[in-house]
């Protein structure tokens, strides 16, 4: 098959799922609502934590930042494959595909590490309470931010470059949402090599922060299964199960997508898996915060009174 040279001037031809499904005007619409979705909660979430001076406390400061980080994720991918699929225009410039893969994939690595520095907050807070505000001081916060975004730029950019260096066949066809590493898999070389450094790297950057995840939790379990007070127990669960939903959510997809070889990986599947933590997972987790958080939800319902 004949290639040609990566250059700004060459282009993929995007086949996403809203083109290869049965009913893609209901797909459509669907990803539409879903959008919006992301959008509102997001914006009004982030909205409520900067207006509200008592949420001005680390633990919000991280879910400030994670709304942040799915408003952002969400809208580098679903806006393009909408408008796309309107115009029925499906290419993208080589430039502007390695620009949408950093940006996936640093937003997608610095959300990873929140999570971890979410559960280090978790842990802090009811295994060492006195020493909450010491242990959690803004210094530290405002750094595990920039840490994530830092690493994660850093990650993506050495995915990006070394990615987009590979000869890619002519007319190329990503029969995927978006231009992510899974698909480009297929380029017109051998690509052994890099499906070897995609899988260790994806290893070292998703295992360390679920590890992190896994002992937070295991020692807050331990905790709580120490607390004397059955109101202080179903208190401190409560906290935590918000945060643990969206790591399932978000680990279970991501590892799916980095950390299992190509041959379990089909494009139908892959698109499927992307769909749920480029769009759905935006869209539920302000959700998923909001309905065990009291402050959060009084504030929002105070705000929709006056939008």
């Amino acid at each position: 098959m004949e290639l040609w040279n990566s250059s700004l001037g060459s282009s993929f031809i995007l086949v996403g799922i809203l083109n290869d499904s049965g009913s893609p005007e209901l797909l459509c619409a669907t990803t539409a609502v879903l959008y919006m979705l992301a959008l509102t909660s997001n914006g009004l979430l982030l909205l409520v934590i900067t207006m509200d001076v008592r949420l001005h406390v680390p633990m919000y400061l991280l879910l400030r930042q994670l709304s942040l980080m799915d408003l952002l994720f969400t809208s580098v991918v679903t806006p393009k494959a909408l408008v796309d699929f309107l115009h029925q225009e499906n290419t993208i410039s080589f430039g502007g595909s390695a620009l949408q893969m950093f940006l996936v994939l640093t937003l997608g690595g610095a959300e990873d590490l929140l999570l971890a520095f979410m559960a280090y907050d978790k842990y802090v807070a009811i295994c060492h309470p006195l020493n909450y505000l010491v242990l959690m001081r803004p210094r530290v916060c405002w750094l595990m931010v920039v840490t994530s975004w830092i690493l994660a730029s850093l990650s993506a950019l050495v995915y990006t470059v070394y990615t987009m260096h590979y000869p890619f066949c002519k007319a190329w066809k990503i029969r995927h949402l978006l231009c992510e590493i899974p698909p480009l898999l297929l380029a017109c070389a051998d690509t052994s090599k890099y499906e070897l450094m995609v899988y260790v790297m994806g290893v070292t950057f998703l295992m360390p922060p679920l590890a992190t995840i896994l002992t937070s939790y295991s020692l807050i379990l331990f905790t709580v299964l120490h607390m004397p007070s059955n109101e202080g127990r179903k208190k401190a669960l409560v906290t935590c199960s918000s945060h643990l939903t969206v790591v399932g959510m978000f680990y279970g997809a991501a590892t799916f997508m980095y950390v299992l070889p190509s041959s379990f990986h089909n494009p139908k599947q892959d698109n499927i898996i992307f769909v749920f933590y480029t769009i759905i997972t935006p869209a539920l987790n302000p959700l998923i915060y909001s309905l065990r958080n009291k402050k959060i939800m009084a504030l929002r319902r105070v705000l929709g009174k006056y939008m």
